[in-house]
Order: C-alpha cells, then structure tokens, then sequence
C-alpha cells in the first residue's frame, strides 16, 4: 500500500502542480474542470447512483453547469454565497449524524449537495487565479489545509482522547483538531511576520485562516458522512493507495470558497 501511495503521489504531484500554477486562463478554467468532473462521477455514486450510465451523465451534467458559469462570471458571488451557507449547515449535519441524515435522504437533495460542494470550489479557484498574486493565494490556501492536516495526524495520534465526530469518522480527535489549528496558525503568524504585517493584518489573517482550516475540517467530514451512509470506504480506486479523487480534494472544496469570500469581503478582488 505504501508503494502504491508514493508511486501515485509522484505520478499525480507534478500534473497537479503544473496544472494549478502554470495553466492560465481558459486552460486553467478546463484543468480545474476535468478535476471536478471526476469528482462529480464519484460524488454519483454516494448520492445512490449504481449504474455507470447514470454517474456519467451527472459528471457530463456538471460540466455543462461549469461551462454556463464560465460564460456568466457574474453568477461568481451568488455561488460562493451558497457554498459558504451550504457549509454552515453542514456542521450541523455532521454533528448531527445519523439522525440528521433523513433531511438529505433523498436523491435530488443529495445531487443538490454535489453541486453546492464542486461547482463553488471551482468557481473559486478561478477567481483566486485571476486576482492579484493568483498563484500565491491558491498556494496559500493550499498549506493552510495541507498544515492542518498534518499538525492534526501527529497531533491526534499523540494526544488524541476526545472523540471528534465519532459517529462520521472515529479517528478524528477534538485534539487533532486544535494541533491541526496550531500548525495552520503558526504557519499564518511566521508568514505574517516574516511580511511585515501590521497587528491589525495580522489578527485579521489569523482570525481568516482559522475559519479557513475549521471549514476544511467540515468539507473532509461531509465527505466521510456521505461515504458512511453509502457503505463505501473510498469514493472510488482511480488513484491506487489514496482513494478518489473526492478523498483528496473533500478539505479543499471546503477552503477553497471560505478563503475567496474572505478576502473579497477584506476588499482583495472583485466578483
């Protein structure tokens, strides 16, 4: 298995990286979308479809949606929106589990979910892309959720007690969470320093990263709780030794719009 992962993860790790930091534009926008498309034909199948015909057209439905909001940008601040509502709610849906499961039960609610999950994440790495420092702000985002989830692993395994959400994921510590936090809040603090952030940037950039990492906890949890009612251990095997392309991005669908709402709202750019 350990061969797998790192024999994956060099396969993956320079496409990901090209794709993310070299691609510009339209290429860019189209990157992104075959990954979430990928990621729509996973979400099918937690949403309850079993047949191959039916999560293909879901995918191929999802990147019709992406292609219309590619061509209406202004539907930009209205998705994010939602996203940013959608992720409130689903903390009461992972505490609340299983009993929370029967409001979204049903089949059009639970595709409903895919898309408030995909299409904002999209959305909003494209607007970070396209804002000043584009690349500096999705590697930003990208090691505030990469940090937390490293401070979190050591974190966990060293101290972890308190059952987090047990009945979603049972390894997931109330401890691992608060490490998780710290790594991302160090991290924030050194960069804020090291720039020469004023006290007043640098409380409103840790006051944003924390609600960045806590909210990529969430999307990483939503995950497990449709993978719990779904029976399913992995959201599928394209990539041997992690899982699904949905197991390694459920963090970033989370991040991605809190962090481009954030910032709009502290004036960085335009929807």
């Amino acid at each position: 298995m350990l061969k797998q992962r790192i024999i994956t993860a060099l396969i993956m790790l320079p496409i990901a990286l090209g794709g993310f930091f070299f691609l510009k534009g339209g290429w860019f926008a189209l990157f992104i979308a075959a990954v979430v498309c990928v990621g729509a034909w996973e979400w099918a199948r937690l949403a309850g479809f079993e047949v191959q015909s039916q999560r293909l057209t879901y995918a191929a439905g999802v990147a019709l949606l992406l292609l219309g909001l590619y061509l209406m940008p202004q539907l930009a601040g209205p998705l994010l929106t939602a996203a940013v509502l959608w992720w409130l709610a689903a903390i009461g849906l992972v505490l609340g589990y299983p009993g929370s499961s029967r409001a979204w039960q049903a089949l059009p609610v639970r595709l409903l979910i895919g898309l408030l999950i995909l299409l904002p994440a999209w959305q909003g790495l494209l607007l970070l892309k396209q804002w000043p420092q584009g690349n500096s702000l999705i590697l930003a985002v990208m090691v505030l959720v990469w940090s937390a989830d490293i401070g979190a692993y050591f974190s966990g395994k060293r101290f972890g007690r308190r059952k987090l959400a047990v009945q979603v994921s049972p390894g997931k510590s109330w401890e691992g969470l608060y490490g998780g936090l710290a790594s991302s809040l160090l991290i924030t603090l050194l960069v804020g320093l090291y720039r020469g952030w004023d006290s007043a940037e640098l409380l409103i950039a840790l006051v944003g990263a924390a609600l960045v990492v806590l909210i990529s906890v969430v999307g990483d949890l939503t995950e497990s709780m449709f993978k719990r009612q779904a029976g399913i251990k992995d959201s599928s095997n394209l990539l041997p030794g992690h899982g699904g392309v949905l197991d390694r991005i459920d963090s970033l669908t989370a991040a991605v719009p809190m962090f481009a709402v954030l910032l709009w709202l502290h004036g960085w750019g335009s929807l």
